[in-house]
């Protein structure tokens, strides 16, 4: 991919993340609330839904552009036929290149977040400060693993499913897909992708808000799952999963949407011509440039 694929990429996937990030915030703070080991009313209950926002709001841009940069790329390196039954592979492998990339920037802004999210009369820096001073840089990054493990399987469906709705909307209408079209694929996509991945963010939550020194905050997924389902059985593995559905549903709606319609715009003011890519059989779908011609795809929450 040449150099101004990856610029529009970056700024568009960081533009993309912002705009879901802060639109969605208060979905995230009730989905962390019901999943918090306190019992939501505890945690906040519906007060102070914009706990935690400012580490949202740095964290957001610079973690979107590093999964979308590293997906273009991933994907650019890995370059297969547009017909070629190994598309799907391709496009897992590049999303969880992305995750694991993504994620080095992801985890602590996640961690100062959800604990601001659980403790609203806290300060967002004081939160920070008390982590970097309590338990070090490592205490930053609890969690990584437990991320990771959730966000891999969740682009492995998200991503795949994505792709493949917009190449068949694409190859029934004979054009490829709108930006709007690519958005509602995106929100079907991502929402399905949320319910089966519930118990791992529940795992992810509970691992991150554990206190220091205790077995869960150790990170072991398995273990964390465990201990949900033993306390709580089937109802805690699934606990926010209704608004976790419908942030991600509205996200993937605005993310994919957001990103395609940005990136487009960058690459037409980039003078960059659409070039044909992965689509779907007798279709040019995806690494477009003009807005009317190639509404392009690419992620992913």
């Amino acid at each position: 991919m040449d150099r101004p694929g990856f610029t529009a990429s970056l700024v568009a996937g960081g533009v993309a993340g912002v705009a879901v990030d802060l639109i969605l915030f208060p979905l995230d703070t009730i989905k962390t609330r019901l999943q918090s080991p306190q019992g939501f009313n505890k945690a906040g209950g519906f007060r102070g839904i914009y706990a935690g926002v400012p580490s949202a709001a740095i964290g957001s841009f610079p973690n979107a552009a590093a999964f979308f940069i590293t997906y273009e790329y991933v994907k650019w390196f890995l370059h297969t036929d547009s017909s070629s039954y190994l598309m799907p592979v391709k496009h897992m492998l590049a999303a969880s290149a992305g995750e694991v990339v993504a994620c080095l920037i992801r985890v602590p802004s996640e961690v100062v977040k959800q604990r601001a999210q659980v403790s609203a009369s806290s300060r967002t820096f004081q939160i920070f400060s008390n982590i970097l001073y309590t338990e070090g840089i490592q205490g930053l990054y609890r969690g990584y693993k437990s991320t990771v493990l959730r966000e891999i399987p969740f682009s492995l469906v998200q991503f795949p499913l994505w792709e493949s709705l917009k190449a068949l909307w694409s190859w029934r209408q004979d054009r490829v897909v709108d930006c709007w079209q690519s958005a509602v694929c995106g929100a079907f996509a991502g929402g399905f992708a949320a319910a089966v991945t519930t118990p791992l963010d529940v795992a992810k939550t509970r691992i991150m808000l554990a206190k220091a020194g205790s077995s869960t905050a150790s990170g072991n997924v398995l273990s964390a799952l465990h201990g949900v389902w033993r306390t709580q059985g089937l109802s805690g593995l699934f606990a926010g999963v209704f608004p976790r559905v419908a942030a991600i549903s509205l996200g993937g709606f605005i993310f994919l949407g957001a990103y395609e319609r940005a990136r487009s715009l960058l690459l037409q003011l980039g003078r960059e011509r659409p070039r044909v890519g992965d689509g779907a059989p007798g279709t040019a779908l995806k690494t477009g440039g003009a807005v009317q011609a190639a509404a392009r795809r690419e992620q992913g929450s």
